[in-house]
């Protein structure tokens, strides 16, 4: 049994059945996350993927099912969940601002694709990302790619907004730094209650964006229609 940071057992959490509160800020991961290979995690998963599907009765010999196992196994390791690899985080480069730019910088519209941890059913939605520079810019890609690499695991919404906060407060040297998600869980569309049309907005504000003006006009910026014709 592996402890969390804030000292509640993985039993604790399991324990907790439908009752979908965060653990922590920090993605759960043990402390021996790291030390089989990729190949290696892949040969396991697919193995175990097989079992499920042939405790469901499907028949795997099936041509539609035989290569199923090993297709997921290789998604959940090299594309669903590879942002659970510290080595697959992007590089944050910085710049000077030496154009002296001292407005609020938005990346509206981030496309989010990432997995609920708690049925590992998909969570699709938009980000929208601000920063003040206090001295730093960073490439506008960068923001989406940020979103992207920490939406790439077993994720709950809350937690997601706050890493994404978290990765560019630290790359930029600034606690001016703003995130708004809205989504939507098909564990919440596709199961259990099946209200397709809800959606979840989760938001973090950091520094002069908790100034009640600063806030508005960031939420005025993500309300803009953006269109080209």
């Amino acid at each position: 049994m592996f402890e969390l940071k804030n000292g509640m057992s993985k039993e604790n959490i399991e324990d907790r059945g439908d009752d979908h509160v965060g653990s922590s800020a920090t993605t759960p991961l043990r402390v021996d996350a790291f030390d089989i290979s990729d190949a290696e995690k892949i040969e396991k998963i697919q193995e175990n993927v097989r079992e499920i599907l042939t405790t469901l009765g499907m028949d795997l010999e099936d041509d539609s099912l035989k290569g199923t196992p090993k297709r997921v196994a290789k998604a959940f390791v090299n594309e669903l969940f590879s942002g659970l690899d510290p080595k697959n985080k992007p590089h944050l480069s910085t710049f000077d601002n030496n154009y002296k730019y001292g407005e609020m910088l938005v990346e509206k519209n981030i496309v989010v694709y990432s997995t609920c941890e708690h049925h590992l059913l998909p969570i699709i939605g938009r980000a929208h990302v601000a920063y003040i520079s206090s001295g730093n810019v960073i490439g506008l890609s960068k923001m989406n790619r940020i979103v992207d690499h920490y939406a790439k695991r077993p994720q709950v919404q809350e937690r997601l907004t706050m890493q994404v906060v978290q990765a560019l407060q630290e790359a930029l040297g600034t606690e001016d730094v703003a995130c708004v998600i809205d989504a939507k869980h098909l564990c919440v569309n596709s199961r259990g209650v099946r209200d397709i049309d809800s959606s979840t907005v989760t938001s973090e504000f950091g520094g002069k964006f908790k100034n009640k003006d600063v806030k508005a006009e960031f939420l005025d910026y993500i309300n803009l229609d953006t269109k080209f014709e």
